[in-house]
């Protein structure tokens, strides 16, 4: 699993407070809607050229580990 701390970032005047991508307008959000939608990494990174793949595995990272968190408190 990446290390995702240096890069999904929470600022609570930015973007609603939502987990974006280093600090920009792209939220966690965002990527996972856009995999879901069915663009595969390499269409996001040429769509927006200022993320890195290693962006987006930090994105499923994060999720990744606040799912476990969630599942272990019983919610």
């Amino acid at each position: 699993m990446i290390d995702y701390k240096h890069i999904i970032t929470i600022e609570p005047g930015k973007w609603g407070g939502n987990p974006c991508i280093r600090g920009m307008r792209i939220s966690v959000n965002d990527i996972l809607t856009w995999l879901a939608s069915g663009m595969t990494i390499k269409d996001i990174l040429e769509d927006f050229d200022e993320l890195t793949d290693q962006d987006i595995y930090a994105v499923l990272s994060y999720t990744a580990d606040r799912e476990d968190k969630i599942y272990q408190i019983g919610i």
